[in-house]
C-alpha cells in the first residue's frame, strides 16, 4: 500500500529507533498482544492524518503524519473511550510535544512513560490539554482483535491536487471492481466537489458526455453524493412535452430505472467537515450495470477526468434534487481537466489543506430586533470536538458561530428543555466551569435561563466595549453543548452613551460616564497618521491622548502632559488606563480607552498626571489634533498637521456640548441686569429705608418698596434670559448656588412684608412680634445684599472659567470698587445718621420729625427710640434699651 520511498523512510525511522533505543540504555519488551498493530488515525480536526504502528511495549511509530499546527500543550493522550467523560479523564503517554506548526508528511517514534503500558490505553489520541480537545485518535484493539470494526479513515494510498484548494484521493480493489475517491477541498459549506471521467470520444467539449460524481453537504450538514450525467452546459431543466431532462442532471432524472436497474451506483462512505475543509468519501464501481450514463474506468489505461468546484442550490417544490450551479470560476482554480491512471501510485499532496477561514461553520449575526431561538439537537458536525451527543442549535443550525455587536442588546428565546441551562461565559468548555476554573467569567445567564418552547425563557444580553472578542455560549450544567460567540465592535454610538462632534466636526469624541471612572473614544473622519485629543482650553499645559499604527499593525496609544509648544515639553506619562483600543481603517483613526476620573496617587505624589482629575460637574474642555505620523521617539515632525480652532466644553453629566467663545450677549445682559439689581437697586431701596426717614411724609417708604420690586422684576428676567440661553437649569457651579440663595432671599422679603404685625397705637409699647418681625425683616434684607454681591462675583469667576474672556479680570476689579465705593458711602451715611441721634438726644436738634404717625415710620431697632414714645408732658431724659430676641 506503501511507495518505494515510504518502505525506504520506514527502513531508515526502524533503525534510528534502533540506535536511539540502544543508546537510551531502555529495554523494552516484546509481550503485548499489540505489537505490530498498525492503523490511520481517524481524522476529528486540525486536518490530522497518519499512520500508527506499535512496534514494542514501550514505543511506536508514527509516519506519513499531517496536522494543522495546534497550541503549545498538544501531546499524545491515553483514554479508555472516546467518548466525552472518559477521554477528558485520560492522561499523557508520552514526553512528546508537538511544536506550533504545521505538520507535512512526518515521521517520527515515541516512546511511552516509564509507568504506562499498552494495557491502560484504549484509545491513543493527539490531545489538546488547554482547550480538551481531540485532533485524532486510535482506537487500540481489545484481546487481539479490532475493537472498532465500522471505523473509517481520511486516509488513501493516492492523493493528486487538482489546485491550491482541492484534491481527490482514491483507493483502488480491481478484484472487487470497485474504486474508493474521497474529495476534499476549502471551499465554502455550501458548495459541491465534483469529480468524475468524461467522454473518451470528446476531443475539446470534455464535460458533454461526463460521467461525474457530485458531492456536497445537506442544509442539516449531512454528506451526500449523486451521480450525474452531463448533456448540456447548463442546469438541470425539463424541456419538451415528453418531460424529457437535458443539462447537468442526476443519472435519476433522465429515467428512473432501466430493466431494474439502479441508475445511482455511486455510494457515500464518509464525510465531514472540518477546519474549513469539506471531506466527502465514496465508493463507485469501475464497470457499471448502467452502460448509458455511467462511463467504465479502465484502471490500467490513461483517462480524461474533469473536476469543478461551485455553488450548489438546494431542492424545491419544481425540481426535487441538488443541482450543482455555473462554476463561475477561472480554469485550474474552479474547473479543470487532466489525465489520469488509477493504477499508478501518485502522491503530491504535501501536507493538510489550509483554509483561510477555519472556523467556517455556520455563522449567525445577531439582529436587536429578532430574538435567537435557542434549542438543543443532534450532535451532526459539532465543529469542537470531542462533544456530547446532544449540542445547542441556534435558529436551527447546529452550534454556529454567533457574531454580536458592542452595544447591541443580543435577545435569546432559550428553549432547550428544563435540562440544559443557557449562559455566556469566558470558558470554552462550559458546564458550570466555575468548579474547575476560578478565573470564568460568566457575562449573562444562569440556572433560570432555561425553557421550552410552549413557555420559552428570554434572555437579553448586553454586550458592552469591555466584553472581550471571544466569549462562548454554553449549558450551564453540560461541557462543551455550545461554541464560540464573535463580540466586534458595532457603532461607537451603540457602545457609547453619548457623543458630540468636537470643533469643526472632523472629530467625534464619545464617552459613557460611571460612578468613579469614565470611557472614552475619539474618530477622526479624515485620513491620518495619528490622532490626539487632549483637556484643555490649548495644548499648551494640556493632558493628551495620543492614537496611532505602528509599522507592524499595531495600534498604540500613549498619554502625555504638554507645559509648552516645543518637542522637549511633550512628557510622556502613565495614566492607570484600561480596555484601551486603537485602530486604523481605510486609515481613520479610533483610539479608546478607559480611566478613573480622579487619578490613584497618593498625597505626596507630584507626578503630572496625578493632577489630571476630571470633575463630572464641570464642563470639559477638549481639542483635538491630527498629523502624518507619531512614534514613542518624538522629533518635530511628529507636530501636528491640522488641530481645532478652539475648545469644545463637553458638559458630561448632560452628554451635550458647546464651543468655547465669547461671552454670549444674552448671558452678558444675564450679567449686567444682576449687577442693575443687586449692585443698584436693591442697595439703594435698604438705604432709602434706612437713611431717608427724616423725609416728611411716605417718601422713603415708596422709594423702597419701588426699588425693591423693581430689583425683583429685573432678577426675574435675569434668571429666565440665562435658563433660555443655557438649554437648562443646573444647580452645578458655586455661582448658581449663590444666585439661588440670594433670589430666595430676596423673594422672601415682599412675603415678610405683607406678613408684618400691626403697629401700636401711639404712646403704646411695640409689640414683641412686631420687634421680631422687624429684625427679620431687616437683617434678611442685609443678607440677601450679602449673597447676592458674592453671586456677582463668583459669577465673574465663572465666566471667566468659562469663555477665558481678557476682560472679565478688568470686570471683576470694577465690580470690587463700584462695592468698596457703596461701602465707603454706607459708612459715611451711618456716621451722619449718628451724630444726629445724638444731637437730637441732646436737645441741640432743629429739624422736625418725620410724622410719626405714619406707618412704619419709627425704627423700632433703634435703642433711642423710646423718646418717640413717651409722653409729650415728660421733658426729661430717659434712655430705654430693648433686647426684643431675648422676649
Amino acid at each position: 500500500m506503501y511507495d518505494s520511498k515510504s518502505s525506504l523512510l520506514f527502513f531508515l525511522t526502524i533503525s534510528l529507533l534502533s540506535f536511539c533505543d540502544a543508546d537510551s540504555g531502555r529495554k523494552c519488551s516484546n509481550k503485548s498482544s499489540l505489537i505490530g498493530f498498525e492503523s490511520n488515525f481517524t481524522m476529528v480536526q486540525h486536518q490530522l492524518r497518519g499512520h500508527l504502528k506499535i512496534l514494542d511495549d514501550c514505543s511506536f511509530q508514527v509516519t506519513r503524519f499531517d496536522m494543522l499546527a495546534g497550541s503549545s500543550d498538544v501531546v499524545f493522550w491515553g483514554a479508555v473511550s472516546v467518548d466525552f467523560s472518559n477521554i477528558t479523564r485520560g492522561f499523557p503517554i508520552s514526553d512528546h510535544r508537538f511544536n506550533q506548526t504545521t505538520y507535512r508528511n512526518e515521521s517520527f517514534l515515541v516512546q511511552l512513560l516509564p509507568n504506562v503500558t499498552w494495557d491502560q490505553i484504549k484509545v491513543l489520541s493527539v490531545w489538546d490539554v488547554t482547550t480538551f480537545s481531540d485532533f485524532g485518535h486510535v482506537s487500540l484493539p481489545m484481546n487481539g482483535s479490532d475493537s472498532d470494526p465500522s471505523r473509517v479513515y481520511t486516509m488513501f494510498d493516492n492523493c493528486k491536487n487538482l489546485s491550491d484548494n482541492y484534491r481527490v484521493r482514491w483507493s483502488l480493489n480491481v478484484e472487487k471492481n470497485w474504486i474508493e475517491v474521497g474529495l476534499e477541498a476549502a471551499t465554502k459549506t455550501m458548495n459541491y466537489m465534483a469529480f468524475g471521467w468524461a467522454n473518451p470520444n470528446a476531443t475539446k467539449e470534455l464535460m458533454l458526455g461526463a460521467d461525474v460524481s457530485v458531492t456536497a453537504f445537506t442544509e442539516e450538514g449531512r454528506p451526500f453524493v449523486d451521480d450525474f450525467y452531463i448533456t448540456s452546459y447548463s442546469e438541470c431543466m425539463f424541456h419538451g412535452k415528453d418531460g424529457s431532462a437535458i443539462g447537468v442532471c442526476p443519472d435519476v432524472v433522465y429515467e428512473n430505472s432501466t430493466n431494474g436497474r439502479e441508475l445511482n451506483n455511486t455510494r457515500l462512505v464518509y464525510g465531514h467537515r472540518r477546519d474549513g475543509v469539506s471531506f466527502i468519501r465514496f465508493r463507485k464501481p469501475l464497470k457499471s450495470d448502467d452502460d448509458k450514463y455511467d462511463l467504465p474506468v479502465d484502471p490500467m489505461e490513461e483517462m480524461a477526468v474533469i473536476w469543478a468546484l461551485g455553488l450548489m442550490k438546494p431542492p424545491d417544490t419544481i425540481r426535487p434534487y441538488y443541482l450543482p450551479q455555473n462554476h463561475g470560476g477561472p480554469k485550474m482554480v474552479a474547473f479543470g481537466d487532466l489525465v489520469l491512471n488509477v493504477s499508478e501510485n501518485v502522491d503530491d499532496c504535501f501536507g493538510p489543506l489550509d483554509a483561510d477561514d477555519k472556523e467556517d461553520q455556520d455563522l449567525i449575526i445577531a439582529d436587536a430586533n429578532v430574538p435567537l431561538v435557542v434549542t438543543t439537537g443532534e450532535s451532526l458536525h459539532y465543529p469542537y470536538p470531542p462533544n456530547p451527543s446532544k449540542v445547542l442549535y441556534i435558529n436551527k443550525k447546529e452550534a454556529p458561530v454567533l457574531r454580536v455587536e458592542r452595544g447591541v442588546p443580543v435577545k435569546f428565546s432559550v428553549q432547550t428543555g428544563h435540562d440544559v441551562a443557557l449562559y455566556i461565559t469566558s470558558d470554552y468548555i462550559g458546564g458550570n466551569a466555575t468548579l474547575r476554573n476560578a478565573t470564568e467569567t460568566i457575562y449573562s445567564g444562569g440556572p433560570e435561563a432555561e425553557g421550552v418552547v410552549a413557555s420559552p425563557y428570554e434572555l437579553v444580553w448586553d454586550p458592552d466595549r469591555n466584553t472581550p472578542d471571544q466569549v462562548f455560549y454554553q449549558s450551564l450544567y453540560q461541557p462543551k453543548m455550545g461554541w464560540r460567540v464573535e463580540v466586534v465592535d458595532g457603532g461607537l454610538s451603540d457602545m457609547y452613551n453619548n457623543s458630540v462632534f468636537l470643533d469643526d466636526q472632523q472629530v467625534t469624541f464619545f464617552w459613557t460616564l460611571s460612578e468613579d471612572s469614565i470611557s472614552i473614544a475619539a474618530r477622526g473622519v479624515k485620513k491620518s497618521g495619528y490622532l490626539a485629543i487632549a483637556f484643555g482650553s490649548e495644548m499648551v499645559n494640556s493632558y493628551g491622548y495620543v492614537g496611532w499604527v505602528d509599522d507592524i499593525g499595531k495600534g498604540r496609544l500613549n498619554t502625555y502632559w504638554i507645559d509648552g509648544k516645543d518637542v522637549s515639553n511633550v512628557h510622556q506619562t502613565n495614566e492607570n488606563m484600561t480596555h484601551v483600543r486603537c485602530k486604523s481603517e481605510n486609515g481613520i483613526i479610533t483610539l479608546e480607552f478607559t480611566r478613573p476620573l480622579k487619578p490613584s496617587c497618593s498625597s505626596h505624589d507630584k507626578k503630572p498626571e496625578c493632577k489630571n482629575i476630571l470633575d463630572s460637574t464641570t464642563p470639559l474642555r477638549v481639542i483635538w489634533a491630527m498629523g502624518a505620523k507619531w512614534s514613542e521617539h518624538l522629533s518635530e515632525r511628529n507636530m501636528h498637521s491640522v488641530t481645532s480652532q478652539r475648545p469644545v466644553r463637553v458638559m458630561l453629566t448632560r452628554g451635550s456640548s458647546e464651543a468655547e467663545q465669547d461671552l454670549r450677549p444674552v448671558l452678558a445682559v444675564h450679567g449686567f441686569m444682576m449687577f442693575v439689581a443687586w449692585g443698584i437697586l436693591f442697595p439703594g431701596g435698604i438705604l432709602a429705608a434706612r437713611y431717608l426717614k427724616h423725609v416728611k411724609g411716605d417718601g422713603w417708604y415708596r422709594i423702597h418698596i419701588y426699588l425693591q420690586y423693581s430689583g425683583l422684576s429685573i432678577v426675574l428676567l435675569a434668571v429666565l434670559f440665562a435658563v433660555a440661553e443655557l438649554h437648562g437649569f443646573f444647580v452645578s457651579s458655586l455661582h448658581v448656588k449663590f444666585g439661588i440663595a440670594a433670589i430666595f432671599l430676596a423673594f422672601v422679603q415682599p412675603v415678610n412684608a405683607y406678613l408684618r404685625p400691626k403697629k401700636s397705637d401711639n404712646g403704646e409699647k411695640a409689640s414683641s412680634k412686631r420687634i421680631i418681625w422687624e429684625y427679620f425683616h431687616v437683617n434678611v434684607g442685609r443678607g440677601a445684599i450679602v449673597v447676592g454681591i458674592a453671586a456677582l462675583f463668583t459669577g465673574m469667576k465663572h465666566l471667566g472659567e468659562r469663555y477665558k474672556g481678557g476682560n472679565v479680570h478688568g470686570l471683576s476689579w470694577a465690580l470690587m470698587i463700584w462695592f468698596v465705593v457703596g461701602a465707603l458711602m454706607v459708612i459715611y451715611l451711618e456716621y451722619c445718621e449718628r451724630k444726629q441721634r445724638r444731637n437730637r438726644l441732646l436737645g441741640r436738634g432743629n429739624w422736625v420729625l418725620g410724622n410719626i404717625e405714619e406707618e412704619d415710620s419709627v425704627d423700632l431697632l433703634n435703642p433711642n427710640h423710646a423718646s418717640t414714645l413717651s409722653s409729650p408732658q415728660n421733658s426729661g431724659l430717659m434712655e430705654v434699651q430693648l433686647e426684643p430676641l431675648n422676649r
